[in-house]
């Protein structure tokens, strides 16, 4: 959870509207990946706040509460997330139509998740645009808003409206988003920090022919980490040459396989040094280095200190 006031004029301010019977998973898999990216970039890229139409607690499908940052009519920010979920249907009433009409006009885009595909809809806020829903719920949507052209799709980004299907598809549009606007290395160091390699298949290239290329390369480096493989072998795995996999990693990632290679390294390293408490001289091996001390210069390179001094800093 981030205050606003804490970040920088480059900071994309993401508010979510939460209602009672919110999806748990689906916020967590929103909120995570903006959490990972601001810190594997050392940088506030992302902040995030929790509004209700009342400024009042909600309480999640599983019981969680969440006392919110501020109620819906004072939220401002680059993007407003409606995440109703569970019980939409009770919520598509004229207060919340003329709430969400209302947003509109103080947010550049306005998404909606899981089902809140429906109360955007309802609101008239979809109409002419291309959309999902929880695909539970995709025959009813499209019967329900005709002048909405209902897509089965994990998400749809169609301008100043974007709509995602569900909890797992929320993972994957905030990585998408990820890659969109600090490119796409990042995205899948993100991927990598929650071991979604899928995900991170799906997104790490762009369409076009050397998208099988570039993700087998990424595949057999994620497999490789403990024992590092030359360039021109991943290459060979890859089934193409080290020229054309150097070429089309820089359109991909905008970086060389060398460095996409050591920042996975160097990724596992911090996860390691985090969340275990295994010596560093076995985190170095466990990704590929000679020894504790080649792993903490590039370690301190990377991340800016030693993984000791992480470790220590909790």
């Amino acid at each position: 959870m981030q205050d606003r006031t804490n970040t920088s004029a480059q900071t994309q301010v993401y508010d979510v509207l939460l209602f009672d019977n919110f999806s748990n998973h689906c916020l967590a898999n929103t909120v995570e990946p903006m959490r990972a990216a601001n810190m594997l970039s050392r940088q506030p890229l992302y902040a995030w706040r929790f509004l209700t139409p009342d400024g009042a607690a909600v309480h999640s499908s599983s019981g969680l509460q969440v006392a919110p940052h501020d109620r819906l009519d004072a939220g401002r920010g680059a993007m407003l997330l409606v995440m109703p979920s569970y019980g939409f249907r009770d919520l598509e009433g004229w207060a919340t139509q003329r709430a969400l009409r209302a947003a509109a006009r103080r947010y550049p885009v306005l998404a909606g998740l899981d089902t809140g595909s429906w109360l955007l809809a309802r609101a008239g806020l979809l109409d002419g645009h291309r959309a999902t829903i929880h695909w539970e719920e995709l025959t009813r949507f499209a019967e329900t808003f005709p002048q909405v052209e209902t897509l089965r799709e994990r998400f749809v980004l169609d301008g100043a409206r974007i709509t995602c299907s569900g909890a797992m598809a929320a993972f994957d549009l905030i990585l998408h988003l990820i890659g969109r606007d600090h490119g796409q290395l990042l995205a899948l160091e993100v991927a990598q920090l929650f071991m979604t390699r899928d995900s991170a298949r799906s997104h790490a290239a762009p369409a076009g022919g050397g998208t099988r290329q570039v993700n087998r390369a990424v595949m057999v480096m994620q497999d490789t980490l403990e024992q590092p493989l030359t360039i021109a072998e991943i290459a060979r795995r890859a089934g193409c040459t080290q020229k054309t996999l150097e070429t089309r990693m820089r359109a991909a990632f905008d970086a060389t396989p060398q460095t996409v290679y050591r920042r996975l390294r160097l990724n596992l390293a911090r996860k390691l040094v985090t969340e275990t408490d295994l010596p560093v001289s076995e985190i170095a091996t466990r990704c590929g280095y000679d020894n504790a001390s080649a792993l903490t210069r590039a370690f301190r390179t990377r991340f800016g200190q030693a993984p000791r001094g992480l470790r220590a800093n909790g």
